[in-house]
């Protein structure tokens, strides 16, 4: 199944709706900016990449909307401004509405157009992360099938196509080198076990949903050999922003010994950045904490802290694998120093 997070058509841009996975695949066509922020904020389309290709038409929408509705300037800058700000950490949201703002002046189809080509370009970057990522993995590894450990989801879910972390386990699979993959639920919003594992099952590839609070245990029980993680942002030091969660199982990687790998485009490296301190850290609504299926699960009264994302220190990143090549991070090759 050839899985399509999102796409740009003549009555706008057609989203997968990831909140309603796995029990049903449905579509909803977005034709203005509310609707877009919306579908953003709640996490029809989520995942930095992903997020990067919807930013950059949704100001072909602003600008739509704006024909249709007779905008100035300011109400058009300022629908445009709502789009890039309408999630804070991963960085790829913002720089897909920086690329195309050049194009506004043109018009909504030359924007439209260059929104395609970073989807193309996206789509591309993934191969090649694949092949890179897989290239690292397997000249440091037995040579057996390996037991993967993933979280969250970075898969065609959450890119263009073909996915980054995942787009490494496919052309590790495609290599006959996958045993299993253990898939993390990733709490609250379970992206690994709606998302990752129903991607894993379509593509044939044998996985495993465990809860969060196993992974660190089944890395150091020696039952995976590898971590492959994705990105939302990483900083100039490789400090890497990932789901709520990654930084345990980085640290359960470097007490066992396994590499984690972080996979992710060129352009989730935000070198403004020196360090992962001035990374923002999304706090969602405390209701995906305190609630299942909207069965309240904790007493009244009791608040809820609830940060989408956590920061795992370059110390703790063997590899981040991009469409660029491999650089070692704990080695002390740094992004920031290999800037393409």
């Amino acid at each position: 199944m050839d899985v399509r997070a999102l796409e740009w058509t003549d009555g706008g841009l057609r989203l997968l709706d990831q909140t309603v996975l796995p029990a049903r695949v449905e579509h909803l066509v977005v034709r203005d900016v509310d609707a877009l922020v919306d579908a953003i904020r709640r996490l029809v389309v989520r995942g930095a990449p992903a997020l990067g290709v919807a930013g950059a038409f949704g100001v072909a929408i602003v600008l739509r909307q704006a024909d249709r509705e007779g905008w100035d300037d300011a109400a058009r800058d300022a629908a445009i401004a709502r789009v890039r700000e309408a999630r804070p950490t991963a960085v790829n949201l913002a720089a897909g509405v920086d690329r195309v703002v050049p194009f506004v002046a043109k018009g909504a189809e030359a924007v439209a157009a260059e929104a395609q080509a970073l989807l193309d370009e996206d789509v591309r970057g993934n191969r090649a992360i694949g092949r890179l990522g897989a290239d690292w993995i397997l000249a440091r590894s037995a040579d057996r099938p390996l037991r993967v450990l993933t979280h969250c989801n970075a898969g065609a879910l959450a890119t263009a196509g073909w996915g980054t972390a995942l787009g490494v386990v496919r052309e590790l699979h495609g290599r006959g080198r996958v045993e299993m993959v253990y898939a993390d639920e990733t709490r609250p919003l379970l992206q690994g076990s709606r998302l990752t594992a129903w991607e894993l099952a379509q593509a044939g590839i044998p996985c495993t949903v465990q809860a969060d609070g196993a992974a660190p245990s089944t890395i150091l029980r020696g039952l995976a050999d590898v971590a492959v993680i994705g990105a939302d942002r990483i900083a100039a030091n490789g400090d890497t922003a990932n789901k709520i969660g990654s930084v345990g199982v980085a640290l359960a990687c470097a007490a066992a010994g396994i590499p984690l790998v972080v996979a992710a485009p060129w352009s989730t490296v935000d070198l403004s950045l020196p360090d992962g301190d001035g990374i923002p850290i999304e706090e969602r609504p405390a209701a995906e904490v305190l609630t299942a299926g909207r069965v309240r699960t904790a007493p009244d009264g009791v608040a809820a802290f609830n940060p989408a994302f956590d920061v795992t220190p370059a110390r703790l990143v063997t590899a981040l694998v991009t469409e660029t090549g491999v650089l070692e991070i704990s080695a002390g090759t740094t992004p920031g120093s290999a800037a393409p």
